[in-house]
C-alpha cells in the first residue's frame, strides 16, 4: 500500500510512521524496534554528550540493519559536537526541534544526511520547503511534553495546501489505525508517534509511567507551565498539581522551570516525575511490542481507508 509513499521512498522504509525523538526516552533499543518493525526509530538526543550519542547509534547499529535518525535539540550548546558524531558514524537521517535548523543544513546536507525539521506552524514548514529541507513534521498542541498552539488536524490541511515538493508528516494525537488514517486522508504524507511508542515493551520509562499511560483518560491529560512561555502536556500527578497551584498564586512564577520537564524517565514514585504524555494517552490501554503496535496500526488503517473506497463508489 506504501509502495509510492513519499516518506517512505525518501528514508527507505517500510511504513510510513516515525517514533518521536523523546528526549531521555527514546535510545537504541526503543529505535532500534521500531526500525527493525518498518518505521523509522529515532535516538532523542535532548541535552545529551557527545559521548552519549555515539554510544547510543553504535548500540543502535548493533541492534538493527535498517535506517534509523537522530533528533537534534537545536539549544542543545553541544550540537556541533554531536553533528560530527553523527557524520562520523553515517547516520542516515536527522530530524531537529527547538530552534532554526538552516544553520546546520549544509554541513549535513554536504555529508549526504537527509534532515527533516520539526515545526509547529504551516508557515515554518513552508519556509523549511523553501530553504531545501529533506521533510517537515507539523506537530499539533494534542502531542505530550512541550507544545504549540496549534491542532494537528488544522494543520495538515492547512501544510498540505503550501508543502508540494517534500513529505509532509503529521505529528501529536496519532496513536492507533483510526488517527494514522485520518492523518493520511487529511493529506499527510505519515506520521509521527511519541506516547503510544512509550508504552511499548521496548521503551526504556519505568513501568510505573508506562501503567499511568494506560490507565489515563482523556481528563487525566493536562497542561502545565503556561505562563513560562513554555507549556507542556502531561498526565496529572502529585507534581503537576503543585505546579498548577504555585501557577494560581502567581502568574509568573520564577520557580517554575521548563528544564525540570525535560526527558524525565520517571521511576517508583511517579508523582515525583512529569509524566510528559499527549492527549492520547487517553487511548492507549495497552503495553505491547512495538512490532505489534506497528501491525495494528497499518492494518486497523488500511481496512479504514478500504472501506471508505466502498462508500465513495
Amino acid at each position: 500500500m506504501f509502495e509510492n509513499n513519499k516518506l517512505t521512498k525518501l528514508l527507505n522504509i517500510k511504513y510510513p510512521i516515525i517514533q518521536g525523538g523523546m528526549a531521555g526516552v527514546s535510545e537504541s533499543v526503543l529505535t532500534a524496534a521500531v526500525s527493525n518493525a518498518g518505521g523509522l526509530g529515532i535516538i532523542g538526543s535532548g541535552f545529551a554528550s557527545p559521548k552519549w550519542l555515539d554510544e547510543e547509534i553504535k548500540k543502535t547499529k548493533a541492534l538493527t540493519d535498517k535506517p534509523f535518525a537522530v533528533n537534534l535539540l537545536m539549544q542543545n550548546p553541544a550540537v556541533p559536537e554531536l553533528i560530527k558524531i553523527i557524520i562520523e558514524n553515517k547516520v542516515p537521517v536527522v530530524f531537529t526541534g527547538g530552534g532554526n535548523p538552516l544553520t546546520i543544513l549544509p554541513y549535513l546536507k554536504n555529508a549526504g544526511v537527509k534532515v527533516i525539521a520539526v515545526v509547529p506552524t504551516v508557515r515554518l514548514a513552508k519556509k523549511m520547503e523553501d530553504s531545501g529541507i529533506d521533510g517537515v513534521v507539523v506537530e499539533g498542541m494534542e502531542s505530550g511534553g512541550h507544545i504549540g498552539e496549534n491542532s494537528t488536524f488544522c494543520l495538515i490541511p492547512q501544510a498540505r495546501q503550501l508543502i508540494k515538493t517534500i513529505p509532509l508528516i503529521a505529528a501529536g494525537g496519532i496513536y492507533n489505525g483510526q488517527t494514522f488514517a485520518s492523518a493520511m486522508v487529511l493529506g499527510a504524507d505519515g506520521v509521527q508517534i511519541g506516547t503510544r511508542f512509550m508504552a511499548s515493551n521496548e521503551c526504556q520509562i519505568h513501568e510505573n509511567y508506562k501503567k499511568a499511560i494506560v490507565s489515563a483518560t482523556d481528563e487525566d491529560v493536562t497542561v502545565i507551565a503556561r505562563f513560562t512561555g513554555h507549556p507542556i502536556r502531561l498526565i496529572k500527578n502529585k507534581l503537576s498539581e503543585s505546579v498548577k497551584k504555585t501557577e494560581e498564586k502567581n502568574p509568573f512564577p520564577e520557580e517554575i522551570k521548563s528544564e525540570r520537564f525535560a526527558g524525565a524517565k520517571g521511576g517508583d514514585n511517579i508523582d515525583a516525575f512529569p509524566l510528559l504524555a499527549g492527549i492520547c494517552a487517553g487511548g492507549i490501554k495497552e503495553i505491547k511490542p512495538c512490532k505489534e503496535i506497528i501491525e495494528e496500526i497499518i492494518n486497523d488503517a488500511e481496512k479504514i481507508l478500504k472501506e471508505d473506497e466502498k462508500l465513495l463508489q
